[in-house]
């Protein structure tokens, strides 16, 4: 039986529209899923929403549909119920609670190797936060941070705060820093042992409470370009910091004229698509995406939710990020 679903698409800058599509019956190795709850990645699809991504980027998941220079349907965190699966589908069933890495949409079929089964005990705000999670795993994978180190992390979004929880279990002494206050007191929660307000001579302030050294690790979960600088001044000698934030089309400008050659830093990139080639004999995406899904029965994530929004209302809750950030952490559609 076919059935209407409502998908957000991005038309333009700033500018997104709700179009329907139809929805028939799963084929062979596919399920149907109804979404109940997507949260929206405050940092990648933001730079969708504003025109910030080269045009000609590929994109880089097969649930994605359009291009980066519109009209795109984007997003990555649909947490749902299984409603129907086609012949050959062993491993889920109807009923089963999954998340997809698929757009905004309250229904769809995809192949069943896109969904994860979680457990169903999981509150559903908390299953649709898998993406950003699996995305901080990523980066405490690319992270090498001894038990005791510092670590500094600028930008308390939700991949920050998740950082600042992943970095404290793993035995760092996190110091977070962040222009809201809101975000500062809800780091103090999750992990920071200190919070900062970013100013001109941040990374001084950083070196100052370590003795002078400066931090052993700095992520950088901003998406400010001037922010790396700081993360790279704050660091200590053979200091690495790890950039997780994706900057679009906005152009970077550091100073590696310095400490960066001097005190043999190092830069490096993190992204989920990829895990450290040094780590694949021990590690591939399905060991990283257990650890995140077992991390979902151990952190309470719905409690980063700052707004949820019905689907009919995606311009306003996009508006709201885009003009309102320090009103905001994690805002979700409801379904």
């Amino acid at each position: 039986m076919t059935s209407q679903a409502v998908a957000i698409w991005t038309i333009g800058r700033r500018l997104v529209e709700l179009r329907s599509e139809s929805i028939g019956i799963p084929r062979g190795g596919q399920v149907r899923v109804q979404t109940m709850v997507s949260a929206i990645s405050h940092g990648t699809e933001m730079l969708v929403y504003r025109g910030e991504v080269p045009e000609d980027l590929s994109l880089d998941l097969p649930t994605l549909v359009g291009g980066f220079g519109y009209p795109i349907k984007y997003g990555y965190a649909c947490a749902g119920r299984v409603v129907d699966v086609g012949e050959g589908v062993s491993d889920v069933r109807p009923g089963s609670h999954v998340f997809a890495f698929h757009p905004h949409q309250s229904e769809f079929i995809v192949d069943e190797r896109v969904v994860v089964v979680v457990p169903d005990k999981l509150p559903v705000l908390r299953i649709a936060m898998l993406a950003n999670l699996e995305t901080a795993v990523n980066v405490m994978l690319d992270t090498p941070l001894a038990f005791g180190e510092t670590v500094a992390i600028f930008g308390l979004g939700t991949v920050g705060l998740l950082l600042c929880s992943l970095a404290s279990l793993r035995g760092g002494e996190v110091v977070a820093i962040d222009p809201l206050p809101r975000r500062r007191e809800c780091a103090l929660q999750w992990g920071a042992r200190l919070t900062l307000e970013p100013h001109e001579r941040i990374a001084e302030e950083i070196r100052s409470l370590t003795n002078g050294r400066g931090a052993d690790v700095a992520l950088e979960a901003s998406g400010q370009p001037a922010a790396l600088q700081h993360a790279i001044d704050a660091v200590a000698f053979q200091g690495t910091v790890v950039v997780t934030s994706w900057y679009g089309n906005k152009l970077v400008s550091l100073d590696l004229g310095a400490r960066f050659h001097r005190d043999r830093l190092r830069l490096r990139s993190s992204q989920v698509s990829t895990i450290d080639p040094a780590l694949s004999r021990r590690w591939d995406r399905q060991r990283r995406l257990a650890v995140a899904v077992n991390l979902l029965d151990r952190l309470p994530l719905e409690d980063l939710i700052s707004h949820r929004f019905p689907i009919d209302a995606a311009a306003a809750a996009y508006d709201l990020i885009d003009r309102y950030p320090e009103q905001v952490q994690q805002v979700v559609f409801e379904y």
